[in-house]
């Protein structure tokens, strides 16, 4: 089994709330809050505004369609790992399990343990690096002690999460202020929505939406998981869709345009417009509160596509070691490890284009997976299918190529890097081949 399959001495920790709640946190991070600055500098127009997080929020649900199709059928951890390597090739699959370790999850990690320190020292006296440092060592040991221990971390600072938005937009909504902004359909809005500002602006939605495939790093760690996969996945994206969709109207009604312009503390800025000056140290506790679910969430899928990696490169044994409680303890700490090099480094604050687009292009390569094995693997069993195929897969296809474009076309530096990326990968693949195959564990096997 891909991964490496929990011992049969530990059940499996994730139940459909904690899978939803593994999803939830791993979409909603720093992005949601923080990227509307940067959107209205093209895109002014209410609804065109909204209309990039419901198309977003659209194209998240066709991919959690197609990868809950792809969950349910290989419910193995290891996510873009697993479904590349079944679908196209083991140096793909890899390549995607690079991409996923470093930009998918280690980057993330680092961005919203600097981004929780630089708002927890707006509420407390402390050096934001220690609170940086402090968060990630609290995650870190909880998830080291024990898987159970650490879904209901998880379940328990998710729910701290969907408590802190729904306050906000609650508050946001009854006593706010509101703008002359209208969220209208309008021809204006409709010239804002087919322009390129738009197709970049998405490229920033995506990345705040990303994690709707979190649950796939961690299948193997999922109770019946052919039931709770699609389930968790359709569930928590529609949560977070609705979620981000009232957020944004509370930020645009409460705030305006002029002052969220090029602005990175979003939130905390329509906070002080809802309660006065201590609104803004409100928020950014509320938002500390909920970045500790992004660190935990996505260090615990991450660890764990490290772990599936590393189980069928027999070079790489040592990192594939998993306990018999459930943890991956040596994948984890290699985690955290590469987190303190970003953390220490600081360079990961300028890659946010990048890595939108080429976590986007293995999302792109996995649900085109899903057209393909239905062809080369019909025998393959299928306890959920994609509602609506193959319009749902291609409409995903569609979507995330016309947004890819257009950000290359107006950034050729992000296809460059992303380039960069898969060739790194490929090379290690390269590098990491014993010169025979290796059938203990292969992904591509006829019955993964």
């Amino acid at each position: 089994m891909v991964g490496g399959s929990m011992s049969s001495k530990a059940p499996a920790p994730f139940g459909l709330a904690s899978a939803t709640a593994l999803i939830v946190a791993n979409m909603i991070g720093t992005g949601v809050f923080t990227s509307l600055g940067f959107q209205v500098a093209g895109t002014q127009s209410g609804f065109a505004l909204l209309a990039l997080w419901a198309v977003g929020g659209l194209l998240s649900l066709a991919g959690a369609l197609c990868y809950a199709e792809l969950g349910a059928m290989l419910p193995h951890s290891g996510g873009e790992y697993v479904y590349l390597s079944r679908a196209w090739s083991p140096t793909l699959g890899f390549v995607g399990g690079f991409v996923s370790i470093t930009a998918g999850f280690a980057g993330p990690v680092a961005l919203a343990a600097i981004a929780f320190g630089r708002y927890a020292a707006q509420v407390v006296p402390i050096p934001p690096l220690a609170a940086t440092v402090g968060v990630l060592v609290l995650v870190g040991s909880v998830q080291f002690l024990h898987a159970r221990g650490a879904a209901l971390f998880q379940l328990a600072t998710s729910s701290i999460t969907l408590a802190v938005i729904v306050a906000f937009v609650s508050t946001g909504l009854a006593i706010g202020p509101v703008e002359p902004i209208s969220f209208a359909p309008s021809a204006t809005a409709w010239r804002e929505i087919i322009a390129a500002p738009f197709a970049i602006s998405l490229i920033y939605v995506i990345y705040a939406y990303h994690g709707w495939n979190a649950v796939g790093y961690v299948a193997g760690d999922v109770q019946n998981p052919q039931r709770v996969i699609p389930r968790a996945v359709i569930g928590a994206v529609l949560l977070v869709g609705t979620l981000y969709l009232l957020l944004h109207w509370v930020f645009l009604r409460t705030t305006p345009i002029e002052a969220l312009s090029g602005t990175v503390e979003v939130a905390s800025l329509s906070a002080s417009r809802i309660l006065g000056p201590i609104g803004g140290r409100i928020m950014s506790a509320m938002i500390a509160a909920v970045l500790v679910a992004t660190v935990s969430g996505f260090l615990l899928a991450g660890s764990r596509v490290t772990q599936a990696v590393a189980a069928d490169k027999p070079r790489l044994a040592w990192l594939a070691i998993r306990s018999a409680d459930g943890v991956p303890r040596p994948a984890l700490a290699f985690q955290i490890a590469l987190i303190g090099v970003l953390i220490a480094t600081s360079t990961f604050e300028q890659v946010l284009a990048y890595a939108g687009v080429v976590l986007n292009l293995m999302n792109l390569l996995a649900i085109l997976g899903v057209m393909r094995l239905r062809k080369i693997a019909p025998e393959l069993h299928r306890p959920f299918r994609v509602p609506f195929y193959p319009a749902t897969p291609l409409l995903f296809a569609a979507l995330s190529c016309w947004m890819i474009v257009f950000v290359i076309a107006q950034r050729p530096a992000v296809l460059l890097a992303a380039l960069g990326t898969l060739g790194a990968g490929a090379l290690l693949h390269r590098l990491l081949q014993t010169g025979r195959p290796d059938t203990r564990s292969n992904p591509t096997s006829p019955n993964p």
